[in-house]
Formats: structure tokens, sequence, C-alpha cells
């Protein structure tokens, strides 16, 4: 860690016996939480700029949007300063760094059975749209270009079918074929009407802190912040809030749509009023739909292509994410009268 301690000593803090400890929620970036005397202090990030190659992109979106990400009921992230008055330092390697403050007594769940975790969940979100809705987005660049787009997604996974391995389009044949058998109807929604808003564009689950009395507190990982739909956040949370099974998992029998915590998600969302226009709301559905099936098409693309994006810690868990997250698709395109159902009773 010794090579961690050296670049923590360009940013803007009071000097500390510092210890660190690797998480491993994200999928992306490296992140490390600091310690001094027994109490946490801050999270360290490294960049990665493989993933993020326009690091000058991310760091606009961030230095813009963090300083609106503030206000009752939402709990403020600061990044610390570097000693040259930056937001992230550049090591001599190459390599991005940030550090931000550590907001005490938080934690992230990945999946939750717990009503009032959903239904925060669906607050914060909503609450985190309502203080960026007179954000000029005009002003966000791309940090990742395409990243929600589904046909471009869907050309990646054409290429990589053509150049995959024999074995591995045998592996995920069934896959494949979920593919083929739902784009068609997922191409066609209408984003050109949905009005377009600053998104996380990753609202997952684990990317929100709660307190330890449950209560949602802000959104993390901002990185993938850009302009986007609410289709995107909300189908996003509700694929890791309605279903309580890991994202990759094996067994798909125990991937669920609980329609109790759907109906609490959206509840959240309700608690900040005239949030949504009546055509979002109507598109809710299809948001929930969408999310699984894109995050599902780039796992399988990743596998198909030998695992060059997300980190895997065994060989084929990309292809178990991509049949979950495809069996969730499935399961939300049965639900989708009871989601027309639940959104415009509470929402409209």
């Amino acid at each position: 860690m010794e090579h961690i301690n050296q670049i923590l000593t360009n940013f803007e803090i009071p000097k500390g016996d510092f210890e660190f400890n690797t998480m491993s929620n994200g999928l992306i970036n490296d992140t490390f939480l600091v310690s001094s005397k027994g109490s946490a202090k801050y999270i360290l990030q490294r960049i990665n700029t493989q993933v993020f190659s326009n690091v000058e992109a991310l760091i606009n979106n961030m230095d813009l949007v963090l300083p609106e990400l503030h206000g009752k009921g939402y709990e403020k992230i600061n990044l610390s300063k570097t000693k040259e008055g930056g937001t992230v330092y550049r090591s001599g390697g190459g390599e991005v760094w940030r550090l931000m403050n550590f907001i005490a007594g938080s934690q992230v769940f990945n999946t939750t059975r717990n009503p009032e975790v959903a239904r925060e969940a669906g607050r914060i979100i909503g609450l985190f749209h309502h203080l960026l809705s007179g954000f000029n987005t005009s002003l966000l660049k791309e940090t990742l270009p395409d990243f929600h787009n589904l046909n471009f997604r869907f050309r990646q996974f054409g290429e990589a079918l053509k150049n995959a391995k024999p074995e591995n389009i045998v592996r995920a044949k069934k896959a494949i074929d979920f593919v083929h058998e739902n784009i068609d109807g997922l191409l066609g929604i209408g984003f050109s009407e949905l009005p377009v808003r600053v998104c996380h564009n990753d609202t997952k689950l684990n990317n929100i802190l709660f307190s330890s009395d449950h209560r949602a507190l802000c959104l993390i990982d901002l990185d993938t912040i850009m302009p986007g739909t609410f289709l995107y956040d909300f189908g996003d949370a509700a694929r890791t809030i309605v279903n309580s099974a890991p994202e990759d998992e094996r067994d798909l029998d125990r991937i669920h749509f609980d329609e109790g915590l759907f109906r609490n998600l959206v509840e959240g969302i309700a608690i900040n009023k005239n949030l949504l226009q009546k055509n979002e709301i109507e598109q809710l559905p299809s948001g929930v739909v969408l999310m699984p099936f894109l995050h599902g098409i780039r796992a399988l693309t990743d596998f198909l292509e030998n695992n060059r994006y997300y980190k895997v810690s065994y060989e084929l868990q990309n292809l178990d994410r991509c049949f979950s997250l495809f069996r969730f698709a499935e399961l939300a395109l049965v639900k989708r009268d009871f989601m027309k159902t639940c959104t415009r009773e509470v929402l409209l």
C-alpha cells in the first residue's frame, strides 16, 4: 500500500497515519477505504481510464453536477482538492485518482427484501432528478458514448457473435436466441418523445448509500452522469430492487419479480411531487424491460469477446450475468400490465 500512501500526499487533507482497505463493489474503478486511527475518513478511487478514456469529460460532468447535489434529504459528496487545485490527481505513470469524503455510518445493499429500502431508493432517485431538474444538459459531455444506445449495443453484439469462439456460441445459445426474439420490440421505444434529463445512468441498488436505519442518503459512483431519460434510471433501479437475487445468480428459479417491492419503489418516486411528465410515466414499464435486457446484451457481448470490459472472478461470470438479466427481462415482459396499472395509480 506504499504506492497508495504516496498518492494520498497529493491531496489537500490533514496528515495522518492512514490505513487502506480494498472495496469490491465496483466493477470498473479500483476503490479504497481510507481510515485513520480505526475511523473511516475518505474514499480513494483510481479511475479506469481504459473504460473512461475521455477523462476530461468525466471531470467536467462531476465538477458541474456535484455542487448541485445537496439539499434536504440528500447527503452531499465532496471531492478533495489536489495541491494543484484540481479534483483529480494524475500520477507520473498516467493513473488518475480522486478522493472524496466518507459518509459515516453509511452502508450499501446489493439486493433487498425490505419495503422501506425499496421506497427510500425511489425517493432518493427522484430527489436526485428533482435537484437537477433545472440543469442545462447541454453543458454535460458523454463520458461513455452510446452507453444506453440499444442500436449500438446490438451492433456490438453482432460483431462479437461473428468473431466468437464456436464453443462460446454453443454455451450462449439460449441467450443469443433471446436477443433475436426480443430486440425488435425494444428498439421501438419512443425515446425522442421523452424529455432529456441529467441521469445517473447506473442506479443499481448498491450505488445508493443508506444510513443504519435504512434512510437513503445519496447516489454514488457518479462517473456515468450524462444526459438521458428517466427510463434508464428507473429501469436500472427496478432490476436490482424488484429482484432479490444477485446479478450473476446461476439458479434462474431464484429470480423473481416482486410486485410489492415494485410498488414501494414507485411510491418512493412519487414522494417527489410532479417530477415526471405523463408520457414518461406511461413508458416506465418499458424501462424495466429495457435495462436488464441492455445490461444482459452487454454482458453477453463481453463473454463472446473473452471478458474484455467487466471484471470477472471466473471465466463464465459474464455468461451467468446475461442469463440472470435476461430472465428478469423476461419476467418484466410478463408483468407489463401490472406495471402500467401500478405506475398510473401511484404517479398520475
